[in-house]
């Protein structure tokens, strides 16, 4: 640690949708207000996306964005989203900005989102460096709780090499979910060179709403649909607006900032009477609380915003190329926390059908576990080397007894 207190690094490839920058200002607001008091020094860090946060988003106190040139994720693999240059070009160009900023910045702590070598291994060169450079960093891979189906991840982590070599660069896994809902792994989505080095946090659910700002109660009740980032929503957005809202009520259909401009059109123009399509919504996480029911698709943080409320929600998953989406949807209807609707039964018939019968009802979520945003902050500090956080948490202390 520095004069000017713990340093800690945030990254996130950021392809597709926004889930990766989201999850990480979620753990670096809470890092930020909590890991001070555990470690007697300021925090201070940067986050590094691969995409421009929303109008409004706010980075905590101390924090600051360093946004990287975008890949986007297309059928024929990553492709530059808006340089005109080639795609091995753009991962030069970004790994070295990456290894500039460790090097400039010394980290205490570098938090890693998902992908462990970020696009085409962009990572591996920067974090090899900062072993050298900076040889007390501490380096943890974030995970949410599903990561594919099982033989897709194993080909994912195969492709990585050596996990000897991986081992050396990642000192700690922290598995954002509840291991009772989800086990990736009991799975098999985690390589068995990790598993010791694995801690379940519990889901990032509590605490989510500090990064929104309040809209205020609704004058009206409403429905609400959300597509996510809204890149692959739009079979869901287009039965969403020919629905008419249940007596009562209106329906708020946000499609995410990644919906094409000719897309969003489109709705506009087809949305039955009481439906209102907006791009963008600030405030969703206090939406999703106050509506009467959601309709929504499956990614992990729409999932954690459904489970810190009561509203009926009826999930609708993405199921290609990657069956995360629908495998958390089913782990999630077991727990009895959510109803699911595949990608083959939309309709417009099936949705207003649902609603009809959701909005006089409410769902208790309080048996599953969502409190890993304050979890990662002790976590975090045990890295850290501070005493006070030498004993594991007990959602650490529990995957490894299930898993033993």
């Amino acid at each position: 640690m520095t004069s000017d207190g713990t340093r800690i690094v945030l990254y996130s490839h950021d392809s597709l949708g926004m889930g990766h920058t989201r999850r990480n200002l979620a753990v670096s607001h809470r890092l930020a207000m909590d890991l001070p008091n555990i470690v007697r020094t300021p925090v201070t860090g940067l986050l590094l996306t691969g995409i421009t946060p929303q109008a409004g988003t706010r980075a905590p106190e101390g924090f600051d964005w360093l946004i990287l040139p975008g890949f986007a994720k297309t059928p024929s693999g990553y492709l530059p989203r808006r340089l005109r240059t080639d795609p091995q070009t753009l991962v030069r160009l970004r790994s070295r900005v990456v290894a500039a900023a460790l090097q400039g910045f010394e980290p205490d702590l570098v938090i890693v989102d998902r992908h462990p070598l970020g696009v085409h291994r962009e990572l591996e060169a920067p974090l090899r460096l900062l072993r050298t450079r900076v040889p007390h960093a501490k380096v943890v891979l974030g995970l949410r709780e599903v990561l594919d189906d099982p033989a897709a991840a194993a080909a994912e982590w195969q492709a990585l090499g050596s996990p000897d070599a991986l081992r050396r660069l990642i000192d700690a896994v922290w598995i954002y979910g509840d291991p009772s809902v989800h086990d990736p792994v009991v799975s098999g989505e985690i390589p068995s060179a990790l598993h010791e080095r694995t801690a379940f946090t519990g889901y990032l659910a509590r605490g989510r709403q500090l990064l929104d700002p309040d809209p205020g109660p609704p004058s009206k009740p409403y429905v609400l649909t959300t597509a996510g980032g809204g890149s692959d929503g739009l079979p869901l957005l287009r039965a969403a607006v020919a629905m008419a809202p249940p007596p009562g009520h209106r329906h708020l259909v946000v499609t995410g900032p990644q919906l094409r401009e000719d897309a969003l059109a489109g709705l506009r123009s087809s949305a039955r009477p009481g439906v209102v399509v907006h791009r963008y919504l600030p405030g969703l996480s206090h939406l999703i609380a106050r509506a009467s029911a959601v309709i929504a698709m499956g990614g992990y943080n729409t999932a954690c915003e459904l489970m810190t409320s009561t509203t009926p929600a009826l999930i609708v998953p993405r199921e290609h190329p990657r069956r995360e989406q629908f495998i958390r949807a089913r782990a999630l209807e077991r727990a009895g926390a959510v109803d699911v609707l595949t990608q083959g039964e939309l309709s417009t018939d099936q949705l207003a059908n649902w609603t009809a019968r959701a909005v006089s009802r409410t769902v208790s979520r309080d048996h599953l576990d969502r409190e890993g945003l304050r979890r990662t902050a002790r976590l975090a500090a045990d890295l850290l080397g501070n005493p006070s956080s030498a004993a594991p948490t007990q959602s650490a202390r529990a995957s490894k007894e299930k898993r033993s």
